[in-house]
């Protein structure tokens, strides 16, 4: 890759995850918009990789994300410190899913590394599955690494149950339906609420499971699902019918569970 190609994957990744403001993004690139991409059809997943050089791993990548979770390797891992707070509800549909950019303040610390949380955001169905078998939605919360820029990736299973989710409620009455600018809802979300009590987790080294499908994830799922409400499911359906990237391999990657 090229020092021109560097610079636009790397402003690419920061405007996706907040860090550069979206019109300084486009200032950048000299009015050459990045390539459309989509879930379905000739830009679709099995084309990221052919719509921009800066797609390449999408295509060549052997680290990629999301994967079938299975056949993991029983440890006991180091925990996942969380130190959540409160957000206010900054919400936005960028027209590939909903994501929630969240205030400075809150953070995950493992492996004795420190990440700052960004923003969360959802996918319909899930994006990783357990056995071959997807959940019904799933969440990641996108933290990063201040000094070297690598992301961890907190992903939690979303299944339908009888009740709405009250901590989730906020976001799923203000889900937007058309895709535009950040809004900043009367709302404050409790982000220890959106997790499971129990945080035993799988976890593995990924990607982003988007362009420009980035080799630079520490993968945390938890193995606990989290249930919202069929209702509020089908809230997120009705604006997201489907934007799950398909499994990828997980070739010679170790893919641990923490089993305490």
């Amino acid at each position: 890759m090229n020092t021109k190609s560097m610079l636009r994957t790397l402003l690419f990744i920061l405007a996706m995850f907040g860090l550069l403001n979206a019109t300084a993004f486009a200032q950048e690139e000299h009015h050459d918009e990045a390539p459309h991409w989509t879930y379905e059809g000739e830009e679709g997943p099995g084309h990221w990789g052919e719509l921009s050089p800066d797609f390449v791993l999408c295509m060549d990548g052997t680290a990629q994300s999301p994967i079938d979770v299975t056949d993991a390797s029983e440890l006991d891992l180091v925990n996942i410190d969380f130190n959540y707070g409160e957000t206010a509800l900054n919400i936005v549909n960028n027209g590939h899913t909903i994501q929630v950019n969240t205030d400075e303040g809150s953070s995950i610390s493992y492996n004795g590394i420190n990440y700052d949380l960004l923003q969360f955001h959802f996918h319909h169905p899930s994006e990783h599955t357990v056995n071959g078998e997807p959940a019904d939605m799933e969440i990641h919360f996108v933290h990063r690494d201040p000094n070297s820029g690598n992301l961890a990736v907190v992903g939690v299973l979303l299944m339908a149950g009888d009740e709405d989710n009250a901590a989730y409620a906020s976001i799923f009455d203000n889900l937007p339906a058309e895709a535009g600018d950040p809004q900043t809802m009367d709302a404050v979300v409790d982000l220890m609420s959106l997790l499971p009590e129990q945080q035993t987790f799988y976890t593995y080294q990924g990607s982003l499971t988007t362009p420009p499908c980035s080799q630079i994830v520490r993968w945390l799922l938890l193995d606990t699902p989290v249930y919202l409400s069929e209702t509020q499911i089908e809230a997120f359906a009705s604006i997201f019918e489907m934007n799950a990237r398909p499994t990828q391999p997980l070739n010679m990657r170790d893919l641990l569970h923490d089993s305490n």
